[in-house]
């Protein structure tokens, strides 16, 4: 069930390779999120000291359920994940010149789980080519539903 979605994300990067990883919360941001009160718009990854970390990420803080803290709204959250994936990460990233994008806040097993992909940026031109491709194949199967209701 999905929470949360980067759909400019797919505008904006080929996106090669996805990844599901766990994140490090606090109490008041995992209810936050439970009442959708968050955004990936703005949010990317990065990898720093051999850990990778989701920096952008705005959870709003509910007003009841922080009232003895003093939430960060923007702060750097730490993804878990397997050493060997990131290893396999870090190698792709600093080598190849991929980036690392977030997709998809989901749940899985009660637990809130972050989809991100290992992408290449698009050129503009690209994304040309891409909006030209949806909005052919959106004419496409207007035509083919037209089609089809005329034949009966």
């Amino acid at each position: 069930m999905s929470i949360a979605e980067n759909r400019k994300a797919f505008h904006d990067y080929f996106v090669e390779d996805r990844f599901e990883a766990g994140i490090v919360l606090q109490g008041w941001e995992v209810k936050a999120i439970r009442d959708k009160r968050v955004q990936l718009k703005e949010s990317y990854v990065i990898v720093r000291d051999g850990e990778i970390w989701i920096m952008g990420m705005h959870v709003s803080p509910l007003p009841t359920a922080s009232t003895h803290i003093h939430p960060d709204a923007m702060r750097t959250r730490k993804l878990l994940l397997k050493a060997e994936e990131i290893s396999k990460l870090i190698g792709k990233v600093e080598q190849r010149g991929y980036t690392l994008i977030p997709i998809n806040l989901h749940y899985k097993n009660g637990r809130i789980k972050l989809e991100f992909g290992l992408a290449r940026g698009k050129k503009q031109h690209d994304k040309r080519d891409s909006e030209r491709e949806k909005d052919w194949q959106r004419e496409h199967a207007r035509i083919m539903k037209h089609d089809t209701r005329r034949k009966d």
